[in-house]
């Protein structure tokens, strides 16, 4: 009974003394393990006579209880002060001034194509995408741009190869979407997307930019519906009260094919620097869906019609915002960049 009361007073010691937690786990291996010392003095037993086994036995659990307890006891200390050592050791002080973490704004690109989709979303049309790196059966062909037709030369092709390419147009994605339709209506969707052409970069050109063409297809559909959206889009993107001009011109994929005007947003229409004068602005190019371009996709031209229009969203940009150079978008001036957060 005198070496329980031992080795009892020398593990509360032990604990006592334990100032961390790798400490105190020593102590609970030392006394409390297989091969501890209360384990020890379970093996005493078989030389005790036999009416003494129960007593001893039962002050040796005695012991490992309040060691136990003791152990426990000082494992909630120890973790409560190591808490507190952390949270001293981490304070932070708020009064301080924190660090100024530089916030990006949307490009002015993106800012016009959302407008774009906000608006055109909103008249019931769908977004497409499609690839980048395109066919040139969807590029061309479906188009009703053949081999040899003179209208490639406009276009001044990227090619990957005789029939892969980068795309020079968004109207890829319109032939894609005509495809997949298989001769259902109606249809009426926008592409926005990147393009790229062979050109020399200079203030208002570039071998890159953006488009965002748009392709209405049903019974119906009359040259009528095409000026009312581009009205509706006009407004919509240089403000309230802006006309729309059809000018005629050619595009392979359309006919009959205009150009269209605004009236000038700086000046109202009657002719400032901006619009040489004149009072309109260039902004886009549209027509009614070429009859072969539709039977080429599966669509009766007898029963069906459509319309299709293209707007270079640097164009709109430039105009929207006062740009005088396309190249401002693609160099990744933060300067030019900043001037966007209060459009965002």
């Amino acid at each position: 009974m005198e070496q329980i009361r031992e080795v009892e007073e020398k593990a509360l010691e032990a604990v006592r003394n334990a100032e961390d937690l790798a400490a105190l786990q020593q102590v609970r291996v030392m006394y409390l393990g297989k091969k501890g010392s209360i384990q020890g003095l379970m093996s005493m037993m078989k030389s005790l006579p036999k009416e003494e086994k129960p007593a001893f036995g039962q002050a040796v659990n005695q012991c490992k209880q309040t060691v136990s307890d003791a152990i426990e006891a000082r494992n909630a200390e120890l973790q409560k002060e190591a808490l507190a050592k952390q949270l001293e050791e981490e304070k932070i002080d708020i009064t301080l001034a924190g660090d100024k973490l530089e916030v990006g704004t949307t490009h002015p690109l993106i800012m016009v194509q959302q407008q774009l989709e906000d608006l055109f979303i909103g008249m019931g049309y769908t977004v497409a995408e499609g690839p980048e790196v395109e066919q040139d059966y969807y590029n061309f062909e479906l188009a009703n741009i053949p081999k040899d037709h003179p209208a490639r030369d406009m276009q001044d092709t990227f090619y990957i190869d005789p029939n892969t390419l980068l795309r020079t147009h968004t109207t890829a994605m319109q032939m894609r979407e005509l495809e997949k339709a298989k001769g259902r209506t109606p249809i009426k969707l926008i592409c926005p997307g990147k393009v790229y052409r062979r050109d020399d970069d200079d203030a208002t050109h570039s071998h890159q930019f953006m488009q965002c063409e748009g392709l209405v297809v049903g019974e119906k559909i009359t040259l009528a519906d095409l000026k009312g959206t581009l009205t509706a889009m006009a407004n919509r993107m240089f403000g309230e009260g802006r006309k729309v001009r059809f000018r005629p011109s050619f595009f392979p994929f359309t006919e009959p094919s205009v150009e269209v005007d605004v009236s000038c947003p700086f000046c109202n229409g009657k002719g400032c620097s901006v619009c040489k004068g004149s009072g309109w602005i260039e902004i886009l190019g549209a027509g009614m869906v070429h009859p072969h371009v539709l039977e080429m996709n599966g669509f009766d031209s007898e029963k069906c019609s459509g319309f299709a229009f293209g707007v270079g969203l640097e164009r709109v940009a430039m105009l929207k915002y006062g740009i005088d150079d396309i190249r401002n978008f693609y160099t990744n001036d933060l300067r030019f960049l900043k001037n966007f957060d209060r459009f965002d």
